[in-house]
């Protein structure tokens, strides 16, 4: 049996500490939405969506978010906000980024998406939380392309469940849009 110096020892425990380190999995971004509801919590998934992580959280620290509200809620199916001003005025956006749809995440109930028309490369801004398993927007459903799932709600999902369960009718020419606005007062990260 070997006994090492306390020099290599030391030396060899700082080496190990490092290799450690650079294998240790770093913690996802979270991201805090307060709103007039209560707050959710969503951890993304920058692994599984780079692109989409980056864009959501530029959009989080230009405070894009602050002062939009959900404006399409449809109970069974989702929870649609990050684009609209209380007026539903649309908020000017960057430029739309591709879509990372076949990324093994699925639309499962409390994540959340990236929203977009039919083009499957306009996504922008505007995402939504899935309130029930929606396979149906998986890749390569429902038009060959998917929607891009790139986090899950970690905290506040009784949140969700009130703001799925709210009033909606028609306005500014818009379906299923909350009777009372619900507005999300900050978006920060949150670790």
């Amino acid at each position: 049996m070997h006994i090492l110096s306390r020099r290599a020892a030391l030396v060899l425990v700082s080496t190990m500490s490092l290799a450690g380190a650079g294998w240790a999995q770093q913690t996802a971004p979270r991201v805090k939405l307060a709103t007039s509801a209560g707050d959710i919590v969503v951890e993304l998934a920058p692994d599984k969506a780079p692109k989409t992580v980056e864009n959501f959280l530029q959009y989080v620290r230009d405070k894009h978010y602050d002062g939009t509200v959900f404006h399409r809620v449809i109970d069974g199916f989702m929870i649609q906000g990050g684009g609209f001003t209380p007026e539903l005025k649309q908020k000017p956006t960057r430029a739309p980024v591709p879509l990372e749809a076949s990324n093994g995440l699925k639309n499962d109930k409390y994540t959340i998406a990236m929203a977009r028309t039919a083009n499957p490369n306009s996504a922008t801004s505007q995402f939504f939380i899935n309130v029930n398993d929606n396979a149906m927007l998986n890749a390569p459903n429902p038009d060959g392309h998917g929607y891009t799932v790139f986090g899950k709600v970690v905290a506040g999902t009784e949140v969700v469940d009130k703001i799925r369960a709210v009033r909606t009718g028609n306005k500014s020419g818009m379906q299923d849009v909350p009777l009372e606005s619900v507005t999300i007062q900050s978006a920060t990260v949150a670790n």
